[in-house]
């Protein structure tokens, strides 16, 4: 599962375009879409604006704390980069992946937020997405380059939570 590099200036476009942020990006404006085209997809409660408003601080606070990390260990956050440090410390001894995970609590967030339900299924397709295109690659460049403490961390550590 090698992630391309290099390349023509369009397939480093098309590899830019190829990012969790513009997936993300991407469920969100379906979901807000779903919205618009057909609206009163929810049920109207206000329980779920104050809900989504939550999750959607949480997740960015999520966010910052993983970024934080990276930063303090001064290894890349760019999927398909190869890290220098393999990160154990702080939130990553709760989670292997809080940065997508902080996606995904805002994805949700927003969705409850705009009352849009059926939009809730974008969710499972994003962290699937998100899975299969960037986590495994991760994941299997991690266990090349950490070997047997990337194998005891991740065997302690869940993938999302």
């Amino acid at each position: 599962m090698k992630r391309p590099e290099g390349g023509t200036p369009m397939t480093q476009f098309t590899r830019w375009l190829d990012m969790p942020p513009v997936w993300l990006l991407t469920m969100i404006a379906l979901a807000y879409g779903l919205d618009r085209v057909v609206p009163g997809l929810g049920f109207g409660l206000g329980v779920t604006f104050g809900l989504g408003n939550l999750l959607i601080v949480l997740g960015l606070g999520l966010l910052g704390v993983a970024m934080w990390e990276f930063r303090r260990a001064r290894t890349t956050v760019i999927p398909g980069e190869q890290p220098t440090v393999l990160l154990k410390r702080g939130i990553y001894r709760w989670t292997r992946n809080p940065i997508y995970l902080g996606d995904a609590m805002i994805l949700t967030g927003l969705i409850l937020r705009w009352d849009v339900l059926p939009a809730l299924l974008l969710v499972p397709v994003f962290t699937t997405i998100i899975t299969k295109r960037f986590i495994l690659w991760e994941e299997a460049t991690l266990s090349a380059k950490f070997g047997p403490a990337f194998s005891d961390w991740a065997g302690q550590v869940r993938r999302w939570i």
